[in-house]
C-alpha cells in the first residue's frame, strides 16, 4: 500500500460508525457539526468517511473519542470500498458537496460586484476565509473552486478601476 502524492491512500478511506442517544439531542447535533466541517461522506446512517491519510485519520479518532465521552458508541474502520464504481460515488457525493459551497462563494460574489470599494473589500475578506474553510475539506476539488476563486478575486479593487467609490 503506497502513498499517493496527497498524503492518502488511493482506494482507502477512514470510516466512522458511530450511535449517540437521541437525548439530549445537543451532543448529536455538535457532532454532526464537526462531522460536516470536515466534509465527511455520509456511507449510511451513523456511518461518515473520508478518504484516508494521517490528517483525516486523527479528525475521525477525535471525533470518535469525543462521542465515546458523550455516552455513545463509535467504531473507526478502515476500509476499501469493494468496487470503483462505489469509490467514485463516495468521490462525487464529495465533490459535489463542495461544489454546492462554490456556488454559494461565487454568488454571493458575483452579487458583490456593484458594491461600493470599501464593502467589496470587507465581503472579498469574508469570502477568502470562507474559501479557505471549505477548502480544508475539499478532498475532491471541482472546477468551481477556481471559479470561485477567479469570483472573489474580482472584488479585489485593482481587479476593477471603473467602480470606483464614490467622493463624500
Amino acid at each position: 500500500m503506497s502513498d499517493g502524492a496527497s498524503g492518502s491512500r488511493a482506494g482507502h478511506w477512514v470510516l466512522l460508525s458511530y450511535r449517540l442517544p437521541r437525548e439530549p439531542s445537543t451532543p448529536r447535533i455538535t457532532i454532526w457539526r464537526k462531522l460536516k466541517r470536515l466534509g465527511v461522506a455520509q456511507v449510511a446512517d451513523g456511518v461518515v468517511g473520508l478518504p484516508a491519510d494521517a490528517r483525516t485519520r486523527e479528525h475521525i479518532d477525535w471525533i470518535a473519542d469525543e462521542i465515546s465521552d458523550l455516552g455513545g458508541t463509535a467504531t473507526v474502520w478502515l476500509a476499501q470500498p469493494a468496487s470503483l464504481q462505489q469509490e467514485r460515488q463516495l468521490v462525487q457525493a464529495l465533490a459535489d458537496a463542495r461544489a454546492d459551497e462554490y456556488r454559494t462563494v461565487m454568488a454571493t460574489a458575483n452579487q458583490s460586484r456593484a458594491l461600493p470599494v470599501s464593502q467589496r473589500q470587507r465581503v472579498m475578506r469574508r469570502l477568502r476565509a470562507e474559501l479557505r474553510r471549505i477548502q480544508r475539506r475539499d478532498y475532491f476539488p471541482p472546477a468551481e473552486r477556481q471559479q470561485a476563486r477567479q469570483a472573489v478575486n474580482a472584488l479585489h479593487p485593482d481587479h476593477d478601476t471603473d467602480q470606483e467609490e464614490p467622493a463624500s
